[in-house]
């Protein structure tokens, strides 16, 4: 679901700076909210499996494109090769997840409790050619996560929300200095936001286009 619109830096953005005292929003670009071009059969066959699933109505509460579009560049930035996801639900943002580890050779763990998101999530991933870089693994993930072996390079979180300090948690300790936590619908979870804004070893940021991001940095 869309929040809130992103007030971006105007000088970055080639806007002209408003006189001091001043504010103004810089407005959205539309192809923020559009699929990104392809450039590469790879990547066009993942694009067109995302925009068919959302518009055939083969997702479930799925990340909005802007989001989706945020966490490649996040993943793909960070060159990782290990990605873990609490919350696969129907594989839409594990498809995006799949463009960054396409380039990097990564692989993506993710957990879903629900056994028929996680067959649809599968098809997905077998229809963008992805499926060898994806691992649904089904059940409960507070106690699937004891899989997950160091070092985790990004983790995104988008499960239920009473859960996420737990997860947070469990997966710290395998994540590597430079590593990043997501976690998405952050202005519903009051308890995770005061976990990685207190921890002196975490610098986090959010994004509030699109759903809302957190986006944490493990510093040590």
């Amino acid at each position: 679901m869309k929040r809130r619109m992103f007030c971006g830096s105007l000088a970055a953005a080639g806007a002209a700076i408003p006189a001091s005292g001043q504010t103004r929003s810089l407005p959205l670009p539309e192809t923020a909210t559009t699929l990104p071009l392809a450039s590469s059969d790879g990547e066009k066959r993942i694009l067109a499996v995302i925009d068919r699933a959302r518009r055939s109505g083969e997702v479930y509460l799925e990340v909005p494109v802007v989001d989706g579009r945020m966490l490649r560049v996040l993943a793909e930035t960070a060159n990782a090769r290990q990605v873990i996801e609490f919350g696969t639900s129907t594989g839409y943002s594990g498809l995006w997840f799949s463009l960054a580890l396409r380039r990097s050779n990564g692989r993506l763990t993710t957990f879903e409790l629900d056994a028929g998101r996680a067959g649809q999530a599968r098809k997905h991933f077998e229809a963008g050619g992805v499926s060898g870089l994806v691992k649904v693994v089904e059940g409960d993930a507070h106690r699937n996560v004891r899989q997950v072996t160091a070092p985790v390079d990004v983790v995104f979180i988008d499960a239920e929300k009473g859960g996420y300090v737990e997860y947070l948690q469990a997966v710290l300790p395998l994540v590597r200095p430079g590593g990043l936590i997501l976690a998405h619908n952050i202005d519903m979870v009051a308890d995770y936001v005061k976990a990685v804004t207190s921890n002196p070893t975490l610098e986090t940021v959010f994004y509030m286009q699109g759903g809302g991001l957190g986006i944490t940095l493990k510093k040590l």
